[in-house]
Parts: structure tokens; C-alpha cells; sequence
């Protein structure tokens, strides 16, 4: 009660009244009293304190609303672990004798067993409320001490979880959902690729042993003959871009960052670029780089991404002009790839639109061909391997294509996926070479067949399914085996697997020939043993080449074998 206007108050030496401290004390007493009480009947809390065996001494209006009991059916009559899932304890029980490598007893002393040490514990648990119904809770326990640290009770605080599971049950299952949903759409383009590859690699293929027929072509049949062959390729590009958009913008898209060494691809795309450049008169030099750059970076995506930024600064170039590529060290952490060209530049509205899906410039009408795709994958693939790409240019002089890509430590350079050369370099005589291809499609199979007519030296077997394929196999020996993967009955990764298993065929370097061109499908392939895996539509020279450098390595390993069993 506070002072009456009559009452003395007494005063120290400063003149400061020792009522205010009084008053002072006593309101603090008053907030304290108020704060514990707004906690004790926190109606959004469970709050239980029990003494030090664990027996419950107070249970506030949070506890009853959340677990249904009045505070006199369980004050010194329950322990917090009889409101609990009983399996939930023992699991904890058991996990914190694995944990700490004693034995714990069950109940409550499993709950209370950190806290007894000093460790404030927070863990998820399953309540049970009287009626029987369960929530999840997330509680915290903490031990309570008397001045000599001795233990008194235990306090726990808990608050219902149901609300935040459910959010996280509903998230987990949108993430299944679009997971599953990614899943499926990677399985239908995967699909699509097949499909659309399969008729191309006929139409291509032919067409390529039409140009280089004997005899060859008339002036009129070869002017037809190139516009198949434009096409077909133009349609290719234009389904692998979109192929790669749609692994891009799904998340799918896989990739392998390493050390490159910038020279070793700029060597590549140089030697990739040259013929393009001379067809058109336009002059291509590459600046000496003045020191060896490493990139972090996909070794075949930064090719793809040049190749495209090359092509582009040839195909839009003006007659006898130039494309000038150097690269520049910005600081320590990046380096920078410049494709300087002479073209017909670009204004600030194209340069707004630059790197839109299929939007070609205005271009559209002209005679180059092109899908408005290329700098789109361009620019997400850089990003992707944590680099930036940018234009700078002036209409009518030309324009300045650069990448930007981070530094790395030095590794090594050139790359290689084949299986290792024999040891002794032999030199063979041409010979008679036994070829197997395991197809089960009328029109591929027709087509290898129309180009071994072009090796005398090779005999050419053939099988329409993979269990055909091994047969022949096992009985002819034959020195290479091209197989398609999509085949009735057994898959060509099946039928590989077989082979690899017995000796008999073990040594036999198969090669696989599949409209499957996808990424993961291309390194499925590799993982699976295959010596080199081709792609449908054939390229006649690359697959050629292919073959004759796999029948080569074939007799050598057969030479190398025979020195080792005969020395």
C-alpha cells in the first residue's frame, strides 16, 4: 500500500527517498508475478514440471487443453512419459544407450536423461491425449536445480507439431509429385528423341551414300541430294536444342565439371569450324593465348557452347569478313572468351530479344537456316557451370560475343572414354574382318549392309534380336559387334552383359549404334562397357572411321594376346 500524504519518508544523505527503491522492488515482484503467470496459463503451450523422480507436480491450462486431462487427474499421479507414445520412448531409450554406450532405462528417465546433465534436449514426439487421439509434439526439457545444483524436477514445454507436419507431409508430397512428373517427362523425351531419330537416320543416311555413290550423282540429282541432307541435319540440330532446352529448364540436365584446359578447345573448335569458314570466304584467327587457362567447366558443353558462337559469327558474317577469338584473364578468378566478328551487328531492340526461345532477329525470311534456340542453351549451360555470357555490338560494323568462366587449378588436358590401346603398336596388313550388327530395324540394317558393300575386307553378319546376335556370336567369333540398344526380347545392355560374361565373347569389342541420344542415355551406355557408343542418324565418315579404328584395335589386342600365350 503506498505511502499517505502524512506519513515521514525517510531520505539517505543524497536526499533520494528509500520508498522509490521499495516501490521498485515491488513492482518488479509484480511484473515477475504477472510473467509467470501469463506463462502458467499460456493456453498455445503445454508447461509440466515434475520433481526429481519424475512424477508430475504441475500441469498449467496449455497442458489440459492440449492433452485433454484436468490438472487433478495427473498431479503426483502420472509422469510425463505415460502421455507419450510407449514405442517412441523405447526407441529413444534405445538410441540414447547406443548413443552414449549405457543403458538406459525406459519411460521417463529416457526423456530426462540428457537433461540431468546440463543438456537442454528438444525432440519430436507423438502425444496422446485422454480420448485417445495422437499429435505430434515438439517438446523441450530442461532439469530444474536448487541453489547447490542438485536436481528438483524437470520442465517441459511443448507445443503441437501437427500443423507444421501436415506442411511438411504436403511439401514432401509435392515434391514426389514433381518428381515424378520430371521423371515422366524425361522418359517422354528421352522417347522422342528415339522416334524422331530413327526415320532421320534412314532419310540422312541413304542420302549420304547417294552423294558419295558410284557413280557419282548428276549435277541435278546432287543439287537434290544436298537439300535432303540440309534438311535433315538442319531438323537434327533443331531436335537436339530443343532436347537440351527442355533437360535445362526440367533440372535434369547432367553435367561433369572438371579442369579444361581453354587451348585444347579452342584447338578442337578451330579444326571443328575451319571447313564452315572456308566454304564462306570468311577469314578465322585464333589469338596465342599467353598463358594456359583452366576453367572448371563440362569439357563437351563449353565446345557446344563456342561451336554455336563460331557458327553464328561465320553464318551472319558479310562477304570476306573475319571472326577474331582470343581469350582474356579477368583478375584471378575468371577467364574471358571473346568471338570478336565483322557481321551486320545487332541493334538495342535485337539485343533485348537476344536470348529469347526461337526468336531469330528478323532473320527468319533470310537464306541462313537456324532454330532461335542455340544462344538460349548457350546461356543457360554457362550459367549452369557458374559462368555469365554477354554481346556487345554496333550495327553495321560488327558484333563481340564473350563467356565468362571461373578459373580453376591446373589439370589434365584432352579426354578420353575408350578402353586402353594394347601396349605394342602392330602394324597389320588388310585382312579379312568379320563385322556382327544386332538391329532389329529393316532400314538400319539395310543401310550398314549398302555400306559394307563399299569394304570387300569386311563380311558383314547380321541378327534381328539380341538372343540371335549372341548365338552368332558365340559360333563365328566375329572381330567387332555393332548392336542397337531398343531390341525385342533382350536390350542391347543386356545382351552386352551376356557377352562380356563369357569367355567365349569377352574380347569382342561391341560398339552401339541407338537412336537413345540423350545424355543420360549416352552414359548409361559408356557405364555399361560399350567401346564406343554412335548415334542415330549415322554420319557415313565418323561411323567409318569409328569402325575401322575398332577393328584395329580388335587385331592388335588379338596379335598382343597371341604374343602372350606364345612368347
Amino acid at each position: 500500500m503506498p505511502p499517505s500524504d502524512h506519513d515521514v519518508v525517510p531520505t539517505d544523505d543524497a536526499g533520494r527517498t528509500g520508498s522509490c527503491s521499495e516501490h521498485e522492488r515491488r513492482l518488479a515482484l509484480l511484473k515477475t508475478g504477472a510473467l509467470q503467470n501469463a506463462i502458467l496459463t499460456s493456453a498455445n503451450f503445454s508447461i509440466i514440471a515434475t520433481d526429481e523422480l519424475g512424477i508430475i507436480q504441475l500441469f498449467n491450462v496449455g497442458a489440459e487443453r492440449m492433452l485433454g486431462y484436468r490438472a487433478a487427474e495427473v498431479v503426483n499421479q502420472l509422469k510425463p512419459s505415460d502421455l507419450h507414445d510407449p514405442q517412441e520412448v523405447m526407441a529413444r531409450a534405445q538410441a540414447l544407450s547406443v548413443e552414449l554406450g549405457t543403458a538406459i532405462a525406459a519411460g521417463f528417465e529416457a526423456l530426462a536423461f540428457k537433461a540431468s546433465r546440463g543438456i537442454e534436449d528438444i525432440y519430436e514426439l507423438t502425444y496422446i491425449r485422454k480420448d485417445g487421439h495422437r499429435f505430434p509434439a515438439l517438446v523441450s526439457i530442461t532439469a530444474l536445480r536448487d541453489d547447490y545444483q542438485a536436481i528438483i524436477g524437470y520442465l517441459l514445454i511443448g507445443t503441437d507439431n501437427s500443423v507444421r507436419k501436415q506442411v511438411e507431409l504436403d511439401l514432401n508430397a509435392a515434391m514426389a509429385a514433381a518428381e515424378q512428373a520430371n521423371l515422366a517427362k524425361s522418359d517422354f523425351l528421352s522417347s522422342m528423341s528415339h522416334e524422331l531419330r530413327t526415320p532421320l537416320s534412314a532419310i540422312l543416311g541413304f542420302a549420304q551414300l547417294l552423294e558419295s555413290g558410284t557413280p557419282q550423282p548428276t549435277p541435278t540429282q546432287q543439287r537434290s541430294i544436298a537439300q535432303i541432307l540440309q534438311a535433315g541435319w538442319y531438323l537434327l540440330d533443331l531436335i537436339n536444342e530443343v532436347l537440351d532446352l527442355a533437360m535445362i529448364e526440367s533440372g535434369k540436365l547432367s553435367l561433369s565439371l572438371e579442369p579444361v584446359a581453354l587451348a585444347d578447345v579452342l584447338h578442337e573448335c578451330r579444326a571443328m569450324i575451319e571447313p564452315q569458314a572456308k566454304e564462306r570466304g570468311i577469314s578465322v584467327s585464333f589469338v596465342q593465348i599467353d598463358a594456359p587457362h583452366f576453367v572448371r567447366a563440362d569439357r563437351t558443353r563449353v565446345k557446344q557452347v563456342l561451336i554455336n558462337l563460331l557458327s553464328n559469327a561465320i553464318k551472319y558474317n558479310r562477304p570476306d569478313g573475319t571472326v577474331t577469338v582470343e581469350c582474356i584473364a579477368l583478375g584471378s578468378d575468371h577467364v574471358r572468351i571473346r568471338v570478336a566478328d565483322t557481321g551486320i551487328g545487332l541493334d538495342c531492340e535485337q539485343l533485348q530479344s537476344l536470348f529469347q526461345p526461337f526468336n531469330r532477329l528478323g532473320q527468319e525470311a533470310s537464306s541462313e537456316q537456324g532454330t532461335g534456340i542455340g544462344l538460349v542453351v548457350c546461356k543457360r549451360l554457362i550459367e549452369w557451370m557458374g559462368g555469365a555470357i554477354g554481346v556487345e555490338s554496333t550495327p553495321a560494323t560488327g558484333s563481340v560475343f564473350w563467356v565468362d568462366l571461373l578459373r580453376t587449378a591446373q589439370g589434365h588436358t584432352g579426354v578420353g572414354t575408350a578402353p586402353s590401346e594394347p601396349a605394342v603398336a602392330v602394324a597389320v596388313p588388310a585382312q579379312s574382318s568379320t563385322l556382327l550388327y544386332i538391329e532389329d530395324n529393316p532400314a538400319n540394317l539395310m543401310l550398314v549392309e549398302d555400306l559394307m558393300l563399299r569394304r570387300p575386307d569386311i563380311r558383314l553378319l547380321s541378327a534381328r534380336d539380341a538372343s540371335s546376335g549372341i548365338e552368332i556370336a558365340r559360333s563365328a567369333i566375329p572381330d567387332v559387334i555393332l548392336m542397337d540398344i531398343n531390341l525385342p526380347g533382350i536390350s542391347g545392355i543386356q545382351a552386352l552383359r551376356i557377352l562380356a560374361e563369357d569367355p567365349l565373347t569377352a574380347h569382342i569389342p561391341v560398339l552401339a549404334l541407338s537412336a537413345n541420344a540423350m545424355p543420360r542415355d549416352i552414359e548409361k551406355g559408356v557405364q555399361a562397357g560399350f567401346f564406343r557408343y554412335l548415334t542415330k542418324p549415322i554420319k557415313v565418315r565418323e561411323f567409318m572411321n569409328t569402325l575401322d579404328m575398332t577393328l584395329e584395335y580388335a587385331r592388335a589386342r588379338a596379335v598382343s594376346t597371341d604374343q602372350e600365350q606364345h612368347p
